[in-house]
């Protein structure tokens, strides 16, 4: 097995597995919170908030150490370069409007700053900047597919001319 096999699948792996957390989140916990009525959620997110989030930095971690080797490895290939910078940028937005929005409110959400008043409408916006996330994790799941589909050597009488090559 070479270090570039390993580069790439811990970049997709973590990708990957970073998409399914933060999907689980929202499809799982994001029903059940929009489900429970606003002094029941404030009293359940100060309890087990940080229960939830705890993997999340594993992932990334993995995902980062992937994606610097597999970069790395790639960089004479302007193709493959460009789709490892995408795959960066979309994590960079992601970390944006997770410091921005989610972890200022989530401080909120646990220290009980916010009124039961409030809780509808800011967890609709906290699900909806997550759903946002979500779908640019997924396209960098995807970019990270790509880029390591792609081989190096064309195959004989390939229909999809240079793009896959």
């Amino acid at each position: 097995m070479s270090a570039r096999l390993v580069f790439n699948v811990l970049a997709v792996g973590g990708i990957c597995m970073f998409t399914g957390i933060m999907a689980h989140i929202g499809f799982s916990f994001g029903a059940y919170w929009q489900s429970m009525a606003p002094a029941a959620f404030l009293e359940w997110f100060s309890a087990n908030a940080p229960l939830v989030g705890r993997t999340i930095p594993l992932f990334v971690i993995v995902s980062f150490v992937g994606l610097a080797g597999s970069l790395w490895y790639d960089w004479n290939d302007s193709w493959r370069r460009g789709l490892w910078l995408a795959i960066y940028a979309c994590l960079v937005a992601i970390f944006i409007v997770t410091f921005a929005w989610h972890l200022p409110v989530n401080s909120q959400l646990l220290t009980r700053t916010i009124t039961p008043d409030q809780v509808p409408s800011l967890l609709d916006r906290w699900l909806n900047l997550h759903w946002l996330r979500v779908a640019i994790a997924l396209l960098a799941s995807v970019l990270s597919v790509i880029a390591t589909s792609r081989s190096d050597k064309p195959a004989p009488n390939e229909d999809a001319g240079d793009f896959w090559r």
